[in-house]
């Protein structure tokens, strides 16, 4: 019994590692679409963009990119942030221009209760963080004393929202604090891909 069972367990994981093989790529390849895809929506057009940067904020680790316009200027950031919500983890992209506006967010992942928290994903409630200066706004639901309408029945993920959008721009001012080029350089080994039209 002991050695039958031995012989099933080492099939199960050959058999699981190779279904891992076989789906690593086009999963990774799924990931990387939806990420460039992230980018084109929550920045304005630009021509290219360097990729997988990477910041320490408050002890936590954040991932951002940096993207051009035709002529090398600098367009702004997209900024991968994240924040607890309901269900779990959400993960947001966020996009602030050069100078410090938030030019618009996208969920890149959440596990919020369908027909409630997820409606996080849908534009009634996304679309009110378009081109919002954090600088004159709250960064909060009405309920807390922000600016923002709140997902009904669903505060708290809508909180988290607000969290992630806020964790960006903290990310923002980290970068801008330590001097990112606002023309593009040719960095030796920096990442790069071009996307020239907006979602």
């Amino acid at each position: 019994m002991t050695l039958c069972l031995l012989v099933i367990c080492l099939v199960c994981s050959g058999l699981l590692a190779g279904v891992y093989a076989l789906t690593k790529a086009p999963i990774e390849v799924a990931s990387e679409n939806k990420t460039t895809a992230a980018i084109s929506k929550v920045l304005p057009s630009f021509s290219r963009v360097d990729k997988d940067l990477k910041i320490e904020v408050k002890g936590k680790g954040f991932t951002y990119y940096r993207a051009f316009d035709d002529n090398a200027a600098l367009v702004g950031y997209a900024i991968e942030s994240r924040s607890v919500g309901f269900g779990g983890a959400l993960k947001v992209m966020v996009g602030i221009t050069a100078d410090g506006i938030i030019y618009n967010t996208s969920v890149l992942s959440q596990s919020e209760t369908p027909g409630l928290g997820a409606k996080c994903t849908e534009a009634v409630f996304a679309d009110q963080f378009k081109n919002v200066d954090p600088a004159q706004k709250k960064l909060a639901v009405k309920k807390d004393q922000g600016d923002f309408d709140a997902i009904t029945a669903s505060t708290i993920t809508s909180r988290a929202y607000l969290k992630a959008l806020e964790t960006a721009v903290e990310v923002f001012q980290e970068i801008k604090a330590e001097g990112q080029p606002e023309q593009a350089t040719a960095e030796a080994g920096q990442q790069e891909t071009k996307v020239n039209e907006e979602e």
